[in-house]
């Protein structure tokens, strides 16, 4: 790889494990600092790469470069404490200060990127904050890119994690692992976000092909490191990743060559990743261990179902059953939805029709959407006018030609 191309590359894999190790190191007073450091330590590789050449072991390098910006840091900061502020605590001979050292072992990367992943996702940071802040820190991106995932600007990104950072301060939050009484408490919102994570890519607005993977591939990665960790290996982690790689599986027939969305009963099922339906599988099956029953569980258990190829009756009542399950446990509008589309495709579509109407989401476009699938046949007139409201409602390029197609085929 040359070094136009190495460089982003390295950024993207090992800004994030600098960050987190020199934020444990540092706390989140300095987090501001860190990022400087990280940054800084990047820009030295481009200037001294470009001279030089890339050095034979790049990572080494960066590690290296990062643990002497740190190192100096931390000198500095205990020569100011001992000659500005007069702290006791500093020794007076400041030429025998101890090394300061900065633990950049694969061990080291590991647990501080786990612990910051709990620290982020405290309550007390708020949804959004905590999606901005994971794709920040956890995941290396760049706010450029943040800003792009959720449809938003710079100026607006960097006043949201100015906030976080303000928070995770004020309330004096510690990159640690709970109280192994509380991880479970704990993992629920962590799990949340990195659900959240997942679907800002899988239902991702943005047309940033790469990125919306990128997202997803991210949400993955930290919920594997989940599974990895013996306190965090839950089931209900165990099954969110499940659900992660069985709708992975299928982005590449998701989105036509034109970047346009392409619907579950018209995907091509040969691009379908068998690898990912099979981790999938295997992740579903470690799920079941225990008495606990997650929405993840439910969700993951749905999902393999639409990696099924076949359109038998017994596989749309499976999922039915298990949309009625999911309902119980957390009731959602488009949980609703989906399953009166399941209801149609076991009992036919005038049974769904009139679960559908009770629903009266009528601010919502994928209502309208499925009303209209509902009554295509049936009652075309009908079809058409909720194909229109659906229209009128949809907010993206991509909702809106999915719903035009659907209109056209009426017409003709």
């Amino acid at each position: 790889m040359q070094q136009p191309e190495l460089i982003p590359h390295l950024f993207r894999t090992e800004y994030r494990k600098i960050i987190a190790v020199l934020c444990k190191r540092f706390g989140f007073e300095q987090i501001e600092t860190a990022e400087d450091i990280a940054s800084e330590t990047f820009m030295t590789a481009a200037q001294t790469w470009g001279l030089q050449g890339i050095p034979q072991n790049p990572v080494a390098w960066l590690y290296t470069v990062a643990k002497n910006k740190a190192s100096n840091f931390l000198k500095r900061q205990a020569v100011y404490n001992h000659k500005v502020v007069k702290d006791p605590a500093v020794n007076e001979d400041t030429s025998t200060m101890p090394a300061y050292e900065i633990d950049l072992s694969p061990q080291n990367i590991n647990d501080s990127q786990l612990q910051m992943m709990f620290a982020i996702c405290h309550p007390a940071i708020a949804t959004e904050a905590q999606i901005g802040l994971s794709l920040r820190i956890l995941c290396g991106f760049g706010i450029e890119e943040i800003a792009d995932a959720f449809l938003s600007n710079k100026e607006t990104i960097n006043k949201r994690l100015f906030r976080a950072k303000e928070k995770l301060r004020s309330e004096n939050i510690a990159i640690e692992l709970p109280e192994l009484a509380q991880i479970d408490e704990r993992l629920g919102t962590v799990l949340a976000t990195l659900y959240l994570l997942f679907s800002e890519g899988y239902y991702s607005v943005s047309n940033n092909k790469t990125l919306r993977k990128e997202l997803c591939f991210e949400a993955m990665r930290l919920c594997y490191m989940l599974v990895e960790n013996k306190h965090t290996n839950k089931p209900p982690v165990n099954a969110l990743l499940s659900l992660m790689c069985f709708h992975a599986s299928r982005f590449e027939a998701r989105l036509d060559r034109n970047g346009e969305l392409i619907l579950y009963e018209e995907q091509d099922t040969s691009l379908w990743d068998a690898d990912l339906i099979s981790k999938g599988g295997y992740f579903l099956n470690c799920s079941a261990s225990g008495n606990q029953l997650s929405k993840y569980h439910l969700e993951a258990a749905i999902a393999y179902w639409n990696t099924q190829k076949d359109d038998t009756k017994e596989k749309w009542e499976a999922v039915l059953q298990l949309y009625n399950r999911l309902l119980q446990i957390e009731y959602s509008p488009i949980a609703a939805l989906n399953r009166t589309f399941a209801l149609s495709k076991a009992n036919g579509a005038p049974e769904a029709i009139i679960e559908a109407e009770k629903l009266q989401l009528t601010n919502n476009h994928f209502y309208f959407t499925l009303l209209g699938e509902l009554y295509t046949g049936i009652n075309n007139r009908k079809a058409i006018q909720h194909f229109q409201q659906a229209l009128a409602l949809a907010k993206t390029n991509t909702d809106k030609q999915v719903i035009q197609k659907k209109l056209d085929k009426i017409a003709h």
